[in-house]
């Protein structure tokens, strides 16, 4: 099924609504190569549903026109300043709806400001931004334009992490008493490249606040786990360490915590472990059996029901397969999707949100599960909870409710 079709599913599952029209959206940052630039384009195309339009692609001039060219952008609206740009885009009949943010964390804040200040939906990279009294900013900032505010958490687009949020939320595990999430990359074991400039950035907490890749990746692990149990993170204890080569922060942490059920969890992550390269994975347990996948293998989703043989579930339509997550399912079976396609079932749902918002619009219960402000407020404060149980020896902290 074409993502942007309104043709139903195979088996009966509700497709999403007719977009009836492509969204004109711009972009801040991703220009001359960027790999996040190329994963939102990726799942804009995909969806089906947005027209990339305009974009501040560097503040460098150059690079910029460069970049408006690399994306095929009119050449007047490639932009070197994103506050030009939201102004003159929200001046325009044929401006954009919605701007994606793929900078660097510490300006998320400024540039999501301005576009809201203009009446423009926000799609924002994540972390969110880097402390919380900015979230708390941008939460009051989006309150009052009242516009959609997405964060880009992709995985959680998965049709088979879908799978699982919903068996989890039907009682496929009974109550949840355990959960163990992990996120493993290799890249940062050895020394870094000095001539690259993400890993300096990403070192620098005067940038990236108080943590590096409990940041950088930790926010997707708890995210998924939020997503997939329904249940929050109420308080834990963290360990930073270096395991890789020398740095300056930590490449790796530990993290015990406890569920809001009052069910322990233990969280690892890390970017210096050898054979491992975007190791997003899950294992929930409760009283009546466990669910785990891994985003390596996205398509197969393990549910091991208590006494019985354990199930393999493997993406497509039917057998077994919900209609929440049927509805993002694309290809049948054996034809193989990936995160590309989370990246457009993202964008699918965040079009489907702006349109609602634009057109006045509601959008049916239990449609979406959009990552929202809310959402990437709680991924900041949870940085800085990890933070301050480090640096306090290690000491249970709490997790406030974002």
């Amino acid at each position: 099924m074409e993502q942007g079709s309104s043709a139903k599913p195979p088996s009966g599952a509700e497709p999403y609504p007719h977009a009836g029209r492509r969204l004109r959206v711009g972009i801040v940052g991703g220009g001359r190569g960027a790999l996040v630039g190329r994963w939102h384009w990726t799942g804009m195309r995909l969806s089906n549903r947005w027209d990339l339009v305009a974009g501040a692609l560097s503040s460098d001039p150059d690079t910029a026109r460069a970049s408006g060219r690399d994306w095929m952008l009119a050449e007047d609206r490639a932009y070197v300043d994103f506050g030009e740009m939201a102004r003159a885009e929200a001046a325009r009949e044929d401006g954009v709806e919605a701007v994606t943010v793929c900078t660097p964390n510490w300006t998320h804040r400024e540039i999501a400001e301005a576009f809201m200040a203009e009446g423009i939906d926000v799609i924002c990279d994540k972390p969110m931004t880097i402390t919380n009294a900015d979230c708390d900013a941008l939460i009051a900032a989006r309150r009052e334009a009242g516009v959609v505010f997405a964060v880009t958490y992709p995985y959680a687009f998965h049709a088979m992490a879908r799978q699982a949020r919903e068996m989890i939320a039907a009682g496929a595990v009974g109550e949840v008493r355990q959960a163990i999430v992990e996120y493993a990359q290799e890249w940062a074991t050895g020394p870094d490249d000095p001539g690259a400039k993400g890993p300096k950035w990403r070192r620098d907490p005067e940038k990236v606040g108080r943590a590096s890749a409990t940041g950088d990746i930790g926010t997707h692990a708890l995210q998924m786990l939020e997503f997939v149990t329904g249940l929050r993170v109420a308080r834990l204890r963290a360990d930073f360490h270096v395991c890789g080569a020398d740095k300056p922060m930590e490449d790796t942490s530990f993290i015990n915590f406890a569920l809001d059920n009052g069910a322990p969890g233990m969280m690892w992550i890390t970017q210096a472990a050898a054979g491992n390269h975007c190791g997003l994975r899950f294992r929930i347990y409760g009283q009546e059996g466990g669910l785990s996948w891994d985003q390596e293998s996205p398509e197969i989703l393990r549910h091991a029901p208590l006494g019985q043989p354990e199930r393999v579930l493997v993406r497509g339509h039917g057998a077994g397969i919900l209609p929440a997550a049927e509805r993002m399912a694309c290809l049948p079976r054996g034809h193989g999707e990936a995160l590309s396609d989370a990246w457009g079932n993202l964008y699918t749902e965040i079009a489907v949100a702006v349109s609602a918002r634009r057109s006045g619009t509601p959008v049916p219960d239990g449609l979406l599960a959009l990552p929202d402000i809310e959402t990437g407020a709680r991924g900041v404060r949870f940085i800085n909870a990890a933070a301050d149980s480090h640096e306090a020896g290690g000491a249970w902290v709490d997790l406030a409710p974002a």
